[in-house]
């Protein structure tokens, strides 16, 4: 495996920190910025949004451009993202340097994964696709706490201080250590990738995996106020929960995808019901600090162990069109990642408090299961052929990319 895929996982790790690490930063920033800890909930909507616009404009605007070169722009705007974060006096700046992070983020993922495939033989693509995913399980487990650590200790600036310095790292990996990689040759064409959104299975897809996931983040965003605040926690104990969450999303997404393929649909309905018990206990013992570690662990196996088959339907369902594929799940875990949050704050500010988080997302994950049930039945009234290929575009986007993509995490940052 060359060390340059390992910077590419290195570069993950910094957004996936980028991205998740607010939910243990609200407070602080809410105190610091004089708004309520809703408004900075919106924070993690706002990247999320550029997300869900970047994904897939950049993975079809980028495909002619020199590989290297743009992942050294992308990081470069990624870093300097963090810095103006870091330094911003107001939200609505701050608000402002999230969104274009995210722009750079769902950029480089783009680019990273094609870059990653193309720098090894056909039979090392899972590894690598797999290497540079672990990067953002990396971030959950250590990245998140690390980031909810130092605002505690040295104000929330420090964490994007910190990011930063991680771009920094990785874009000297990137420039030390990635090749130049040819462009491809036939580049693909728009209307026959956006052909795939006429499928309703790939809407029915897109429903599922935003509403999965956003109920998950509608509780998980204010899982720190939650901790502190209802269940009485000490703020020095939120770090550590937040790394547990990262484990369970590790161990989730370790044992989804050792199943995933086999069962999929099983997987995904089950794994989804899962989360909304799991999201349902905590609004009714949220009270309770042992019910709140428990299952803050719990639903960070449960949201994770879903992601492979959520993964892989849409490959299915879309595999004519890779580049698009991957994009819109990721633009489809994002939609989620917006939706949650913002759902989330909009019941805070109703009066009903911060379990009630959990209701709500609990609601979001009951309609994803409906969802879910009505593709699964027009799945098994429609006749399977033999074996399933998914078309290529360009020689960086073949079927062992699409299997490697449909049985990792998903690209949420």
């Amino acid at each position: 495996m060359p060390v340059a895929v390992y910077v590419l996982g290195l570069s993950v790790f910094a957004l996936g920190t980028s991205e998740f690490m607010l939910s243990g930063l609200l407070p602080p920033i809410a105190e610091d910025m004089d708004v309520t800890i809703p408004q900075a909930g919106l924070l993690i909507s706002a990247f999320a949004i550029g997300m869900v616009v970047g994904a897939p404009l950049l993975a079809v605007a980028t495909l002619r451009l020199p590989r290297r070169t743009t992942l050294i722009a992308l990081i470069s705007l990624f870093g300097l993202g963090q810095i103006a974060g870091a330094l911003a006096p107001s939200y609505e700046l701050l608000f402002a340097s999230r969104i274009v992070s995210a722009l750079a983020c769902a950029g480089f993922w783009a680019v990273g994964a094609a870059v990653a495939i193309a720098m090894v033989d056909k039979d090392q693509r899972a590894r690598a696709m797999a290497v540079m995913i672990g990067g953002l399980s990396i971030a959950n487990v250590l990245g998140v706490p690390a980031g909810a650590f130092l605002g505690e200790h040295l104000g929330w600036r420090s964490a994007f201080w910190s990011v930063g310095a991680a771009s920094a790292v990785a874009l000297v990996g990137i420039l030390a250590l990635i090749p130049e990689i040819p462009r491809p040759a036939v580049r693909p064409t728009l209307a026959r990738e956006l052909h795939i959104y006429r499928d309703r299975q790939v809407w029915l897809s897109i429903g599922v995996t935003a509403l999965a996931a956003g109920g998950v983040f509608c509780a998980f965003s204010y899982l720190s106020p939650l901790l502190t605040e209802v269940a009485g926690l000490d703020a020095g104990w939120v770090p550590w929960i937040l790394a547990l969450f990262g484990v369970g999303a590790l161990v989730g997404t370790t044992v989804g995808g050792r199943i995933a393929d086999a069962h999929l649909f099983g997987v995904m309905l089950w794994g989804i019901t899962a989360s909304t018990v799991f999201l349902v206990a905590l609004a009714l013992f949220a009270s309770s600090a042992v019910a709140a570690v428990g299952l803050s662990f719990l639903m960070g196996v449960s949201a994770f162990f879903t992601a492979p088959a959520l993964n892989a339907r849409m490959f299915n369902v879309a595999g004519a069109a890779p580049t698009l594929a991957g994009a819109t799940t990721t633009a489809a875990f994002n939609l989620g990642n917006t939706g949650g949050p913002w759902l989330g704050g909009t019941v805070i500010d109703a009066g009903r408090g911060f379990a009630a988080t959990a209701w709500a997302g609990a609601a979001m994950t009951v309609t994803a299961i409906a969802l879910g049930a009505i593709a699964l039945r027009l799945h098994t009234r429609t006749p399977q052929p033999p074996t399933r290929v998914i078309a290529s575009s360009t020689p960086e986007a073949s079927a062992p990319e699409a299997s490697a993509a449909a049985t990792a995490q998903p690209a949420t940052c």
